[in-house]
């Protein structure tokens, strides 16, 4: 064999490695919001709790995300995969402990995992994909989200499955469905592990310090319209299906209404990168996205039962595109992977720390007034913000930054 064909057959197994890595980083957030109500009910928890639940995987990836390049620089970014996967697999799997205090202690050690993990990867793939951005970040992209979806579709016929076949006299089907998710992790990490350099080495280590990005008004604007549209994100994850079956719905027919937004956003995923490709800049497109997530999400909130299935494909092509291009912004305005690294750590902490008031201020708001009102003007207003920082992020050119060489 060729060292072409060589080199081509890595790339291969890095990028479905990396589609498998992808696919898990969303399943132990979507899975909760279709039997958030059973939940609950099985755990006690007051609705301020349930508001904190549905808020941890974006508080989690503000506060540990800043670990990344740190985590990195000690042990490459290969084994930090590694380690962060295996830990995902245990947080994951605890929640199958029917108690509050496992839910949240597991939500926060799989939380965490993924913080970490959504910093690494952009940095990996401008490393390892230079002329491929758009691409790459398109194809884990579109793995998260479909992995994100199939948690959404599966994870109340599950609780049901477990109901018929073993019974469920305690009413905890619903923390086996939960603990199902760990099973995709354990495969990635098998799979992650024939990617690891030889013990000694130094690939995939940061050995440049990045400076200058706080003071950058471009890096801010990647950062706000990051935080502010995966604010949208996480109060659909969370809450789209609750308002669903407050309106009428089952949680079957719930959860699979998030799980055909979440589809389309896989779609929108894989194909958005060649449009990219074509576009002189991404500031009419990143416009476009804010403005169909807002029409998309009145249209769930308020339209007839019998159409959601249009206004959930609507939503998940609009928010699909949005998270797709939040991450691409990061790698076309970053000249290089230790720069991408860094921006990647800014965006995904302090936007995440931004994001995490969505969900929180979303439940209570429905709580609290019972009405789907506050909650559409909530998120219309995040749509607007979303719209204005996304159009400036997404002018060419780069971030300002020195890169010099990192203390040992």
């Amino acid at each position: 064999m060729t060292a072409s064909n060589n080199a081509r057959t890595h790339s291969l197994a890095l990028a479905a490695s990396l589609a498998l890595i992808a696919f898990s980083l969303r399943t132990p957030i979507t899975s909760v919001g279709p039997i958030l109500l059973e939940a609950t009910r099985a755990t006690h928890l007051s609705p301020a709790g349930a508001s904190l639940l549905t808020t941890l995987p974006s508080l989690c990836f503000g506060l540990f995300g800043p670990l990344a390049p740190m985590l990195s620089r000690r042990v490459g970014s290969e084994r930090a995969l590694l380690g962060l996967l295996v830990l995902l697999t245990a947080g994951t799997a605890l929640r199958v402990l029917p108690f509050w205090q496992m839910l949240f202690l597991g939500q926060i050690a799989a939380c965490f995992s993924i913080g970490l993990m959504n910093v690494l990867l952009p940095g990996v793939v401008k490393r390892d994909f230079p002329d491929h951005v758009a691409l790459m970040t398109g194809l884990y992209s579109a793995a998260m989200c479909a992995g994100a979806a199939s948690a959404a579709a599966a994870t109340a016929p599950a609780a049901d499955f477990v109901k018929q076949i073993f019974g469920d006299s305690n009413g905890n089907a619903w923390a086996w469905a939960l603990a199902l998710w760990a099973l995709p992790v354990a495969l990635a990490v098998l799979m992650w592990r024939s990617q690891l350099p030889p013990v000694g080495t130094q690939v995939g280590r940061s050995t440049r310090a990045v400076r200058g990005l706080l003071r950058d008004p471009l890096a801010w604007q990647v950062t706000i319209f990051m935080g502010s549209q995966s604010s949208l994100a996480y109060i659909v994850f969370g809450w789209l299906p609750t308002v669903l079956r407050m309106r009428g719905m089952s949680a079957v027919d719930a959860g699979l209404m998030l799980s055909l937004s979440v589809i389309a956003q896989a779609a929108t995923s894989l194909l958005l990168p060649f449009l990219v490709a074509r576009l002189p800049d991404q500031r009419g497109i990143n416009l476009l996205s804010l403005v169909l997530t807002a029409v998309g999400l009145v249209g769930c909130f308020f339209a007839p039962l019998s159409t959601m299935w249009g206004w959930a494909l609507l939503l998940g092509i609009a928010q699909g595109a949005s998270f797709t291009l939040a991450l691409t912004v990061i790698g076309l305005r970053s000249p290089d992977s230790h720069v991408a690294g860094k921006l990647s750590s800014m965006a995904q902490s302090i936007g995440y720390l931004l994001a995490s008031s969505g969900p929180f201020i979303a439940g209570s708001l429905l709580h609290a007034t019972g009405s789907f009102y506050s909650l559409a003007a909530l998120c219309v207003g995040i749509c607007a913000i979303a719209s204005w920082f996304g159009y400036a992020a997404g002018r060419r050119g780069y971030v300002h930054a020195q890169v010099e060489a990192a203390p040992t």
